[in-house]
């Protein structure tokens, strides 16, 4: 079966290669599209670019999450479940293709897609970068032409009917969110999951940092989120000191610290994790702020004083029996 008509848009034609099945689905913001893909040139011998199965692995877009090749949106909102089609479109829909290829490319090497780049836009990215890494996209990015896109699509799914990844929420949907994994979080530390309850407070607090970052630091808006963080961190390094991550927990509570230099309980948790790491002195000026901040913590504290000191006394005594007559002299 193969049908050739015009889309709706300048410089774009399809071709039905295979028919799909049942009505055009729905395609709203938030709609998540699976499909395969293969791009070829517009010359003889309809040269390929890229092939998504190569990876073995289906390309995934958001709807309305602005991906920069915009023209796939409307190329995939035209087609069925199942069906696969054919579409030539003109160079004023192409442009950005040489640097969406370098990303996908990135991604399937297993290399950061966004290493190297400014802070830019797109099409400045374009001029300040002459070599994209890839001979063919590199004439691509200096010749724009048409191009042909065979696409199969898969799936479309509802933004309710799978879990949405971080970056593709929006405000109000991360907001909901934080405190459900909060919730899950709590629970899985109930079971002792602690590394499957760190992984929804990181999760939590991913929502978080990216809704602050839209936030001018320090005013109301931010300190709303960060009041919000703050016990999330603290839950996930409680976490990390139960699975033996204790760096992990000195690079967190450090971090927060630097920010809120009164929370006691931060120092406490950073307190332990110099312990765990044989950081006595450091240890003990933690512990013994935690005791000034927070004279409720004075008995907790004493407690983990009293245990550090035993701890460094036995490791003393076995310092000493492994190394001793290490540096003496040999009889004789």
């Amino acid at each position: 079966m193969e049908e050739t008509y015009l889309l709706n848009v300048e410089g774009v034609k399809k071709k039905i290669l295979h028919g799909g099945q049942g009505e055009l689905p729905k395609f709203q913001d938030g709609s998540k599209i699976t499909f395969h893909f293969q791009t070829l040139k517009d010359d003889f011998e309809r040269t390929v670019i890229d092939d998504s199965r190569e990876a073995g692995i289906p390309m995934e877009i958001i709807v309305g999450k602005m991906f920069k090749l915009e023209i796939w949106e409307t190329l995939l909102s035209s087609m069925r479940a199942g069906e696969v089609a054919e579409f030539w479109c003109d160079a004023i829909h192409t442009g950005m293709y040489a640097l969406v290829s370098r990303g996908m490319r990135r991604i399937a090497e297993g290399r950061d897609p966004l290493e190297g780049q400014k802070h830019r836009c797109g099409m400045g990215n374009m001029f300040d970068y002459h070599s994209t890494g890839y001979d063919d996209l590199d004439e691509l990015q200096r010749t724009p032409q048409p191009l042909i896109f065979i696409m199969e699509l898969f799936r479309v799914e509802e933004p309710s009917a799978y879990k949405r990844d971080t970056w593709a929420m929006s405000r109000e949907e991360k907001l909901a969110a934080v405190p459900v994994l909060h919730s899950e979080g709590n629970r899985l530390v109930l079971c002792k999951e602690f590394g499957q309850a760190a992984a929804k407070y990181q999760e939590a607090v991913i929502c978080l940092r990216n809704l602050q970052a839209k936030e001018k630091p320090w005013e109301d808006g931010w300190l709303k989120l960060e009041s919000l963080v703050t016990p999330l961190v603290l839950n996930y390094c409680q976490c990390q000191l139960e699975l033996g991550e204790y760096y992990e927990v000195l690079e967190h509570t450090t971090e927060l610290l630097q920010k809120h230099n009164d929370n006691a309980k931060a120092y406490f948790k950073r307190a332990k994790a110099h312990a765990a790491v044989w950081n006595e002195r450091e240890a003990r000026e933690d512990f013994l702020r935690v005791a000034h901040l927070d004279p409720s913590m004075a008995a907790a504290v004493k407690k983990e004083l009293k245990q550090l000191g035993e701890r460094m006394r036995k490791k003393h005594v076995e310092d000493q029996k492994r190394y001793k007559g290490l540096f003496q002299p040999p009889p004789g």
